[in-house]
């Protein structure tokens, strides 16, 4: 495996060698869209979605980008230097999948985690000491039905960077060049919470009441609004500022038929990623002093697992 780093440090907007670290949802469908617009690309995974992925490749099928298939390279374990490595596993598994991307095989690759939650960039930095981590994130419905494919349900696929603008701009081009709507941010706090904004009432309301954004945003208004309102006075304790009344309104546009990736976890009996999500809010919460009950008590509801009684409306995914 070669890298394109060219004399300057920064691949051409084409012919990029681009490692994957967890081909699922949202690793699978940037594998998916990044070797169709010419890329090396590279999945690492288990032995079974390694065996697939050699097999069969990627398959695809998403409103935005169309249905395909595409090749892709597969190993367990990064082995040559890459240009950029995509760290998409869910938090759940992070630790143990780091393990099949080793410092030394990374030479001077740009590292993009494009995880759920605000508190892992600190742990990767210490992990790959020297190598740039950048912050980012990524706002797309995706989710992996098997090994290999990838089933792409929102209309659009997103994502911000934050951090060296000399180093993330090729970036940013390369990922739009793909038909990846990309923009670089200033401030990677502000980037990191204006998702976890959004997806901390979206995930924790669509997980405890069983029920999809559209029944959230109708049954579950109420409960919905001062969530949105306690994740804000959070962030903006952080230093984050967000407005309540837009992330209401992306709730509102978004597909009514839409579930949060913790939902699905949920209805499949996966670990949910209870505490990078609202258990990273609760603590952000508690060293600024901001009171969250609701949030509070439904990270509780969930850590526990009951079922939602008749008088809340539904039951638990």
């Amino acid at each position: 495996m070669s890298s394109s780093l060219g004399n300057a440090g920064v691949p051409s907007a084409r012919g990029w060698t681009i490692a994957v670290l967890g081909p699922g949802g949202v690793g699978g469908l940037l594998a998916g869209v990044l070797s169709r617009a010419g890329h090396r690309v590279v999945c690492v995974a288990g032995q079974d979605t390694v065996r697939t992925l050699r097999q069969d490749g990627i398959r695809v099928r998403s409103g935005q980008f169309g249905d395909f298939a595409a090749y892709v390279e597969a190993d367990t374990e990064l082995r040559e230097r890459v240009d950029l490595c995509l760290i998409t596993v869910k938090h759940t598994a992070l630790d143990a999948a780091l393990e099949r991307i080793p410092a030394r095989a990374l030479g001077d690759a740009l590292i993009l985690p494009l995880l759920n939650g605000i508190e892992h960039l600190p742990a990767l930095r210490r992990r790959y000491d020297g190598h740039e981590v950048a912050a980012g994130v990524i706002r797309v419905e995706s989710s992996r039905t098997a090994p290999g494919t990838i089933t792409h349900g929102s209309p659009f696929t997103e994502i911000d960077l934050a951090g060296r603008r000399e180093r993330l701009s090729p970036l940013a081009a390369m990922l739009a060049d793909a038909g990846v709507r990309s923009r670089v941010c200033d401030d990677e706090t502000a980037a990191l919470w204006s998702k976890l904004a959004f997806l901390a009432p979206f995930a924790l309301l669509t997980t405890r009441y069983g029920l999809t954004i559209g029944a959230v945003r109708t049954e579950r208004r109420e409960e919905l609004v001062t969530l949105v309102e306690e994740t804000a006075a959070v962030s903006d304790a952080c230093g984050a500022p967000t407005d309540p009344a837009k992330t209401l309104a992306l709730y509102d546009a978004f597909p009514a038929e839409s579930k949060s990736s913790m939902q699905r976890d949920a209805e499949a009996g996966r670990p949910l990623e209870l505490d990078a999500i609202g258990g990273a809010v609760l603590r952000a919460a508690g060293r600024h002093g901001v009171p969250v009950p609701v949030m509070s008590r439904l990270v509780a509801e969930l850590t526990t697992g009951p079922t939602a009684d008749s008088s809340r409306g539904g039951t638990t995914g």
